[in-house]
């Protein structure tokens, strides 16, 4: 059963797109409003996803930035994560004001991170493209894939857990280490259908 309701979905992603807008536009970060539902101001992962406007997934992206981990707020983590999305992802530029009409907002609401344990070699059995994302860790090195990441690129399990080790920096075959840590968690995504047009939740399949 879904965690996010609909209509919460949708003010996470009109309020990540007004904190990017806002501080894109003025250097001004918002609050969150005060008709914030009460369930919102629970600690809460979250990452937000910044996305040109009609670009196939895997050129798409403009800056993707969040919180693994419950450490704030729900509705204060969206707005620090859309900001720094919008500015601070070291792959891209900041987001200039004349982008703003050409980016669609996703907001990904994270479970906690679990470890999967046993055998390295028994791990893609234990995650299922579709549902799961992948944060790997190692050492001083960690990096995360969302949920929707091996979707968009057509990766089986053995390719997304690859490809998360080289987001961390890592060789891509370190998640046969047993000193390597792989955590799973699922997400609830919801996204723009077009710059401040009606919100959806996002199926993975």
């Amino acid at each position: 059963m879904p965690r996010i309701r609909d209509e919460w979905g949708k003010l996470l992603v009109r309020l990540a797109r007004r904190a990017v807008e806002e501080y894109v536009r003025n250097g001004r970060t918002i609050e969150p409003p005060k008709e914030t539902p009460p369930e919102l101001w629970e600690k809460m992962g979250v990452f937000v996803t910044l996305n040109r406007r009609n670009s196939p997934p895997q050129t798409a992206l403009r800056g993707c930035i969040g919180f693994p981990l419950p450490v704030y707020p729900l509705v204060e983590a969206t707005i620090k994560a859309a900001i720094y999305a919008a500015t601070d992802d070291p792959r891209f530029p900041p987001v200039r004001e004349d982008e703003l009409d050409d980016i669609v907002v996703e907001v990904s609401v994270l479970t906690p991170p679990e470890p999967i344990e046993g055998p390295p070699k028994e791990r893609p059995m234990k995650i299922k493209v579709g549902r799961d994302g992948l944060l790997i860790e190692k050492g001083f090195y960690s990096g995360l894939l969302l949920p929707q990441v091996p979707i968009e690129w057509g990766w089986d399990e053995e390719e997304f857990l690859a490809q998360t080790c080289w987001k961390a920096g890592l060789p891509p075959d370190c998640w046969l280490d047993p000193d390597t840590k792989v955590y799973r968690f699922t997400a609830e995504i919801f996204e723009e259908e077009k710059p401040w047009g009606p919100v959806r939740r996002k199926p993975l399949i």
